[in-house]
């Protein structure tokens, strides 16, 4: 049977992809390791795992009954994750309705027979892997960006790391 590794995301446009490198970029260069692609940004909603290929199709349908509350997510510091080594931009405030919308895909989730997480979201952006450790940096120059869709993503493991691609918005 084939399967694929999904998750739901934010995933930004390339105006939003400007906005954050205009941020990330000097703070990354500060951390040690391996930095993330810009075309690999995203903010992680609700993780699904490996899911079955050929229904794909009703997870779509499903997702496709969430709506979403337009939202701004402001990233304001850099940290340190020691248990995956990563350097993250991460917000310190979640909108309630993000909050919503990650409880309504977790629900999801749940339709399809699958766990949530069993932790408290923190929305961020993976900037840096096998990071070597630092303090949380609080950022002088902050990015806000906004939000109004989501989209169902695939993780696709390559010989040079694994790839993010949209499955559908």
């Amino acid at each position: 049977m084939e399967t694929k590794r999904l998750f739901f995301a934010l995933w930004p446009d390339h105006r939003q992809r400007d906005s954050l490198r205009d941020v990330i970029n000097p703070v990354a260069k500060t951390v040690e390791g391996r930095m993330v692609d810009r075309r690999d940004w995203h903010v992680t909603l609700s993780f699904i795992g490996t899911f079955p290929a050929h229904r794909v199709p009703h997870l779509l349908e499903r997702a496709g009954e969430v709506r979403v509350e337009p939202f701004q997510l402001t990233f304001d510091r850099l940290e340190y994750w020691p248990r995956p080594r990563v350097a993250s931009l991460s917000a310190a405030t979640v909108p309630p309705e993000l909050d919503a919308l990650v409880a309504a895909l977790n629900g999801v989730g749940l339709d399809f027979g699958l766990k949530p997480e069993d932790r408290v979201y923190r929305p961020h952006i993976t900037v840096v892997r096998n990071a070597r450790a630092f303090t949380t940096e609080r950022l002088t120059q902050r990015v806000t960006t906004s939000w109004s869709d989501f989209v169902l993503m695939e993780s696709v493991p390559g010989p040079h790391g694994t790839r993010y691609v949209p499955v559908k918005q």
